[in-house]
């Protein structure tokens, strides 16, 4: 295993190998260059740990130098060795950014003492940057609020991404109000690319003319209303991440376009007559499955393939388990500060129909939820009459599923007969599921069409011992 890089530059060659001798006993990999254009070249491939350089080398001077090496990469140290007639020179390049200055004739053991300082303030450096940069993105992914198993796996892998030098297009699936977008945004704001552009375009139900238009702009003349130019979202988020939002509306006519665009970073402004290339990661959304519609024909298989070379999927809240009570108590806190309410607490009876509760407008209908009841409280604790929650639909299934469901459950009447009262004849519905299930709450739930929480609800309301 190699050890820690030193490049010494210096046109004394008697001195600068002995420097390496005994450098290279003490551990180090040391390379020597006999001026600073030398050392220059060396920079890309022995990307040094420290660099000694003499303060007067022929042609390009040791401050010169110094400052090229910190444009290549200003973490590297670097250590001015100066004779004693130059010592004010040498202290200039200290307040110029130089680790240290080393008087000749040099001292090897101060030299090495010096060499491992460098080192060692250079990975305390590396490490403090790290951390600080990991400390942002956990400041930023702490909005994420959710600590079911399926909410943590997706936060897990969104991370290491944010964490990526490069990183290919990223595919966000989930049903509509998951919080898609705002996971696009933490990934952007956590990464290598947060100082740069986050460019967002929403694609539901607009025709393909205006979407070509927004992406990729236009040149005057280009159509009627084309007065002057206009610069394409893809150009405006160079360097950046343009968000592409429920990606799978784009009509079919412009997805080719948008394919050359992705794989290709090319661009062509509508009625213009060059291309031009643009240097942008793509993040897209959407709620439809579009693997299922690429298969039909709806949506281009190239297409698909490229956008999902990482695919992330956000659960639905009713999948979430106690994260709904989590970001109910996330969204209370934020509400009551907005509004100048006291509201402090959710009563139990309030939480238990919100975990009874499907939600199928997810985090977004929570939010909404929330607010709702936070402005209509009068005291410092939130009711379940508050929450004004309507009957959700059971969570989506097969038509196999559905067909199975109405077997089981045979000739079952839809709506209570005549003279029995609503929640009598749901208390024996319950009570009939639970008895053909031999108790098994999971099975009596699937019987019913609702879910395992749901049903566990609605026990304990009917005093059934759940």
């Amino acid at each position: 295993m190699s050890g820690p890089s030193v490049l010494v530059v210096d046109d004394e060659r008697t001195l600068a190998r002995s420097i390496k001798a005994y450098l290279s006993e003490s551990g180090y990999e040391a390379q020597v260059a006999g001026d600073a254009e030398h050392a220059l070249d060396l920079l890309g491939t022995v990307r040094p740990d420290v660099v000694f350089a003499d303060l007067r080398l022929p042609g390009m001077s040791g401050i010169t130098l110094m400052q090229r090496i910190h444009e290549f990469d200003r973490a590297i140290p670097v250590i001015i060795m100066t004779a004693f007639g130059t010592i004010e020179g040498a202290v200039e390049a200290v307040k110029l950014g130089a680790f240290d200055y080393l008087k000749k004739p040099v001292d090897l053991e101060e030299l090495k003492l010096l060499a491992d300082r460098a080192r060692e303030t250079s990975r305390l450096t590396h490490e403090l940057t790290y951390h600080r940069k990991r400390a942002s993105a956990d400041l930023h992914f702490a909005q994420l609020v959710g600590e079911s198993p399926a909410m943590r796996a997706v936060l897990d892998r969104a991370r290491q991404i944010a964490a990526l030098e490069d990183t290919p297009p990223v595919l966000i699936t989930g049903e509509t109000g998951t919080g898609k977008g705002l996971l696009a945004r933490t990934i952007h704001a956590s990464g290598r690319l947060a100082a740069k552009p986050f460019i967002e375009l929403t694609c539901t139900a607009l025709p393909a003319n205006l979407i070509e238009a927004e992406l990729f702009g236009y040149e005057r003349g280009a159509f009627t209303d084309a007065k002057e130019s206009k610069l394409g979202l893809f150009e405006a988020a160079e360097g950046g991440t343009l968000f592409l939002d429920e990606v799978g509306d784009v009509e079919i006519s412009l997805q080719g376009k948008l394919l050359r665009a992705v794989e290709e970073g090319v661009v062509r402004r509508v009625g213009g007559l060059r291309d031009r290339k643009v240097n942008v990661h793509i993040t897209a959304a959407t709620n439809r499955d579009l693997e299922h519609d690429a298969q039909t024909g709806v949506f281009r298989k190239d297409l698909f393939f490229r956008l999902a070379v990482i695919v992330l999927h956000l659960p639905p809240l009713r999948e979430r388990g106690h994260d709904v009570l989590l970001l109910a108590d996330r969204f209370l806190t934020r509400f009551s500060a907005k509004y100048g309410k006291r509201v402090r607490s959710i009563h139990p009876d309030a939480r238990d129909a919100m975990r009874a509760y499907s939600w199928p407008g997810n985090v977004r209908e929570l939010s909404h939820v929330i607010e709702r009841a936070v402005l209509w409280s009068d005291g410092d604790t939130l009711e379940a009459n508050h929450l004004s929650l309507m009957t959700a639909p059971a969570p989506p299934m097969s038509h196999a599923a559905r067909d199975d469901q109405r077997q089981e459950r045979g000739s079952a009447p839809a709506v209570p007969p005549d003279g029995v009262e609503l929640s009598q004849w749901e208390r024996s519905l319950i009570e009939r599921a639970l008895r053909e299930s031999g108790g098994n709450q999971t099975r009596a739930a699937q019987r019913l069409g609702i879910s395992r929480d749901t049903l566990r609800y609605r026990l304990k309301k009917f005093g059934l011992g759940g």
